[in-house]
């Protein structure tokens, strides 16, 4: 079955494996999944993940989750930008997460960055989620 959202997907995914406090996660591969995610590696919100490579050219990925005393890292996760109704945000317009603790992450042409990494830029686009 054709999956419409793989982001949203693995947000979900993110986000069920937290309430069960799992350590890992999979979720299947793509690229622009694997920018999200070192979205989320950098700015401290998973451990890690590793890429598996199936044959047939299909990959997975694992997702290494970051609990701090027993606690998820990741309090809030959400989908801005869906299939059905897409947000583009300009440079002033980029939204600020939880007064600025949080960080919405954002499709630029010059790449998936932190929303602080396209101000710094210069730079708007689509906001795919927000994370807190």
């Amino acid at each position: 079955m054709a999956m419409n959202d793989p982001i949203g997907d693995m947000l979900t995914r993110i986000r069920n494996a937290q309430m069960r406090r799992k350590t890992k996660v999979s979720t299947p591969g793509s690229t622009l999944r694997a920018r999200v995610l070192d979205v989320l590696k950098s700015e401290g919100y998973i451990r890690d993940y590793s890429t598996t490579e199936y044959d047939g050219g299909r990959t997975e990925f694992e997702i290494e989750l970051k609990y701090f005393d027993g606690v998820p890292v990741i309090r809030e996760i959400s989908r801005v930008s869906k299939p059905g109704r897409r947000v583009y945000a300009s440079v002033s317009n980029l939204p600020r997460v939880a007064n600025g603790l949080g960080v919405a992450i954002v499709s630029t042409p010059k790449g998936v960055m932190a929303d602080h990494e396209a101000r710094d830029n210069n730079v708007g686009g689509e906001v795919l989620c927000t994370i807190f």
